[in-house]
């Protein structure tokens, strides 16, 4: 049908004639258009530089009301809560979907609502369970569906360019029935947070530094000097207290990674990497998964820096365990002579949407990538975030870097970078997404040997996701600490805190393109933490036990006893301030710790069942 249109439309620009489709028409009860979704104004940093072609192709992801998500949240806390009778069990695949799928009245009424725009069940791609639905539609039949018009916007400081709106409409009898389409009024840049850094003596820094409370853990007297300046498999070993374990049931385990934007990870550079760190695991290799037609580009120059330091570590630490690294193809830039379909969608959403439709996904899964949260539009966040919940309720566990602008931009100057996008244009910390989701584990950064926190570190307080009950207590007493009236109005004390935890995330030590590279960021933290939960997954399947799963309850209830608290370092600045300092119990620059295996081992592992 989609093609039909293209064509006809094809041809009326040949003879010089207007656009013309069918249409409900003024009586169809289609007519009723009502503002769903709208932006005061385009988010700053954004220029509108003209009108896409007709005929561009936008794929819209369309989401249905999920039926019984309440219900399906009460069974994931009671399922990752240590303390309840029905903790490690996770739901199936199609328990979850049965949770998720829409009521099937709104599923008739989306139904027709396509059908009568000349949509038919051919040209849609359901989800499993029917709570969304895509369709790749021209931009002047999107406009006309959604009351709206699209335009080009460019990115000031990046070039991207992306086609988009600030505001679309539905039919007032649909209002109920879809609780969000996109892409419309989304003007993200899905970014890798990995950065190189050159550190410069710590007097210059522009971030404070505070020093630590407690006496350093005697066990670091062991670690290899080394560390302090180049992190290795090794190092994290030592730091992270293995102890030398090693994989006993690899075969019942597994770990992945996500690569987005065309970031290759390259497979003579994990050898190079395993040469160097790992020599048991050279010839090695990991299951490449490609999602939405990502590419897994192998030339030498193609290599991702994001991407290699994501699998060496991560497949490093676990070794052997089979390991995935799925490759999302990413958001193009968009090209005003562009007329065939292109993939405009967040790739956060095509992924989760393709690993929630598998029938085994890996226990363990880490990405370093993330956002500004107001740049996402906040219904589509929600839905990104319950669709993590999914996974969790399936035995799950999503870690996500924390983010490397400290509180918002990485700066102690006035930025305009931390400036709301509401309208009232006021400074604001920028926390991340999806960091900042609920059912995700956010994991920060830490730096030096003994560990303090580094200053680049993503941390704050959702403003989409209100407080979870599992963090209560340890936020609550952080904020205690905050003097009265500071940074009033810059963030949301009611909102979810984050990071939850932390790993190293300075001057790892990886191949690249063929030579070995030093890189930093809360990109590495989060695959070294997955590593460390990767093996514990392994003592507890050894044991007969199910894997962790959704992380959160159980490392606020019982795992931080496991973790080492980071109680000074360098402050997170950003947005013209000081930024947040880490202080004993959970802050929001450490969360509530960097990892010890074995003790975490005797927690989760040997004394959870």
């Amino acid at each position: 049908m989609i093609a039909a249109y293209r064509k006809l439309f094809a041809l009326l620009l040949l003879v010089g004639h207007a656009w013309a489709i069918p249409s409900p028409g003024a009586s169809s009860p289609y007519a009723d258009l009502k503002v769903k979704e709208s932006l005061r104004q385009a988010p700053s940093g954004w220029t509108l530089v003209g009108e896409p072609p007709a005929d561009h192709i936008i794929s819209l992801r369309i989401g249905l009301p999920q039926s019984n998500f309440e219900t399906l949240k009460e069974h994931l806390f009671q399922i990752s809560d240590p303390d309840h009778e029905r903790y490690g069990q996770h739901l199936s695949k199609e328990e979850v979907e049965e949770f998720v799928k829409p009521p099937s009245h709104s599923l008739d009424k989306v139904n027709a609502w396509l059908k009568a725009h000349g949509f038919a069940e051919v040209d849609l791609e359901r989800s499993p369970a029917k709570d969304w639905v895509s369709i790749k539609v021209p931009v002047k039949l999107a406009e006309e569906m959604l009351g709206t018009t699209y335009n080009m916007w460019k990115h000031d400081e990046s070039g991207d360019t992306l086609v988009r709106t600030t505001s679309y409409s539905l039919p007032s009898s649909l209002h109920a029935h879809i609780d969000v389409i996109q892409p419309t009024t989304m003007f993200s840049r899905f970014n890798p947070l990995s950065t190189t850094f050159h550190w410069p003596d710590a007097a210059s820094r522009s971030a404070t530094y505070k020093a630590p409370t407690r006496a350093s853990d005697a066990r670091l007297a062991a670690v290899d000097p080394s560390c302090s300046s180049t992190i290795t498999i090794k190092c994290l070993q030592q730091l992270y207290n293995t102890g030398g374990y090693v994989p006993q049931v690899p075969e019942k385990n597994s770990v992945g990674i996500t690569g987005y934007l065309e970031q290759f990870a390259n497979l003579n550079d994990l050898k190079l990497f395993y040469q160097d760190q790992v020599p048991n695991a050279v010839n090695s290799s990991y299951e490449f998964v490609s999602v939405k037609g990502g590419l897994n580009n192998q030339t030498t120059n193609s290599a991702g820096a994001e991407a290699n330091l994501d699998v060496q570590f991560a497949f490093g630490l676990t070794f052997p365990t089979p390991a995935t690294f799925w490759s999302t193809a990413g958001r193009p830039p968009f090209l005003p002579d562009l007329t065939t379909p292109s993939n405009t969608n967040e790739p956060y959403g095509d992924w989760v949407d393709f690993v929630l439709a598998q029938e085994k996904v890996p226990y363990v899964i880490s990405t370093s990538y993330g956002e500004p949260e107001q740049t996402v539009p906040e219904a589509y966040a929600r839905r990104v975030c319950d669709s993590f919940a999914q996974l969790g309720a399936r035995g799950v566990s999503l870690l996500f870097s924390s983010g490397d602008g400290g509180v918002g931009d990485g700066s102690s100057s006035a930025s305009h970078r931390c400036k709301t996008n509401d309208g009232r244009n006021a400074t604001r910390f920028l926390p991340t997404f999806p960091a900042g989701c609920p059912y995700v584990t956010a994991v920060g950064g830490t730096t030096e040997v003994p560990e303090v926190s580094v200053d680049f570190s993503g941390g704050g307080f959702s403003d989409y996701f209100p407080r979870p009950a599992y963090q209560d207590d340890s936020v609550n007493a952080f904020l205690k600490t905050v003097p009265s009236g500071l940074y009033k109005d810059l963030y949301n004390p009611a909102g979810r805190g984050f990071p939850d935890v932390a790993a190293q995330g300075t001057s790892f030590r990886i191949f690249y393109r063929g030579r070995s590279a030093s890189i930093g960021g809360t990109s590495a933290s989060s695959p070294a933490f997955a590593g460390i939960v990767t093996l514990l997954n392994d003592a507890r399947l050894a044991q007969g036990k199910s894997p962790l799963g959704f992380l959160n309850p159980a490392i606020y209830a019982k795992g931080y006893a496991g973790l080492n608290d980071i109680t000074g370092g360098y402050s997170n600045v950003g947005c013209g301030t000081k930024g947040f300092n880490a202080t004993a119990g959970w802050d929001p620059i450490t969360g509530l710790g960097t990892p010890d295996f074995l003790k975490l081992k005797t927690i989760l592992a040997d004394n959870l069942d």
